[in-house]
């Protein structure tokens, strides 16, 4: 008789681990997919993997995800975050890879009562409506007290040696990761930023902007942001940050000439008004007396006077 095999969608977090021990002490082969886009770093999902012993990739999902973020069916929760709709949208390419590449069924960390928006028993039957995943999907840390699936029907899963946790306690997650000898033990939180309050306020200045896009939602991690006319400004806020925002290969870069200061990014409507406010604020943060000169990627040269922290401070976006 072949493995079961089965394919998980994996954040890298502690439930995630378990669940897959879980399954691979039925001897069930897994193997794990974490979704990358620029709201989530997939580093967290490699390292978690590798330390289970198990196959692991990254998919892309960054369209799929601003997709949502313009207008996702279940709403948002407190902040930019349509949780319904991204694990659905994720449960559903997992299936469709899954059922490409001959696995059983695909399974998740998912525990019933742990996240008020996205994992009470309302939302995960929707979502395992929305991505028509009934067929397939198994939540093995709450599947005690869900209602069988069929793959624990037709006996390729022993439902007796799954688990019954429910809430937002971890003391028996952190149990079973000591009695499994975990290397590992990420700490709670779900590392998404578009749960962030800051990042998501950016990010919504981008929205109003009609300037959201993956590329531009990966800029704005980076540096001070202020907003300009229809458009948007960055200004490094260290060495590293400049250095990374004169290597991306977008927007207008801006670099200060002849005195040490921040490199500037103009994302959006290219004005020469916008371009030379933006250089202004890039003064304030220098020891100028006069004016100032920046250079752009373009080859073109803008010269402003610096502006006071009060002037600058009413373009500001609050990270």
């Amino acid at each position: 008789m072949a493995q079961v095999r089965a394919l998980g969608a994996f954040s890298g977090g502690l439930d995630g681990m378990i669940a897959a021990r879980v399954l691979m002490d039925q001897g069930i082969h897994v193997e794990a997919i974490t979704f990358d886009s620029p709201f989530f770093d997939v580093q967290a999902g490699k390292v978690a993997a590798d330390a289970l012993g198990i196959s692991w990739r990254a998919v892309d999902f960054t369209s799929d995800i601003v997709a949502l973020l313009f207008d996702p069916p279940s709403g948002f929760g407190k902040n930019m975050n349509p949780c319904i709709d991204c694990h659905a949208t994720m449960f559903k390419r997992l299936k469709e890879i899954a059922l490409e590449e001959g696995y059983d069924f695909i399974f998740t960390g998912e525990v019933v009562g742990q996240r008020p928006m996205s994992q009470n028993r309302g939302s995960l039957n929707r979502v395992k409506n929305i991505s028509v995943t009934g067929d397939i999907l198994l939540r093995p840390l709450s599947a005690k007290i869900l209602d069988p699936t069929p793959m624990e029907e037709a006996g390729i899963v022993d439902r007796d040696r799954l688990l019954d946790l429910n809430g937002r306690g971890r003391t028996r997650q952190l149990e079973m990761a000591r009695a499994y000898g975990f290397s590992l033990i990420p700490s709670p939180g779900g590392g998404c930023l578009l749960t962030d309050p800051g990042y998501s306020n950016r990010l919504r200045v981008l929205k109003n902007a009609d300037l959201l896009s993956g590329e531009n939602a990966r800029m704005i991690r980076s540096g001070r942001m202020f907003m300009l006319d229809r458009a948007v400004g960055l200004v490094g806020r260290s060495e590293e940050e400049n250095n990374r925002m004169l290597e991306a290969d977008m927007g207008i870069q801006l670099d200060i000439q002849g005195i040490p200061g921040p490199t500037g990014v103009l994302l959006g409507r290219k004005t020469e008004g916008n371009l030379i406010l933006l250089t202004a604020i890039m003064a304030s943060y220098t020891k100028a007396n006069g004016t100032v000169t920046a250079l752009s990627c373009q080859g073109e040269l803008f010269t402003s006077e610096r502006i006071d922290t009060l002037e600058r401070e009413k373009y500001s976006v609050k990270l």
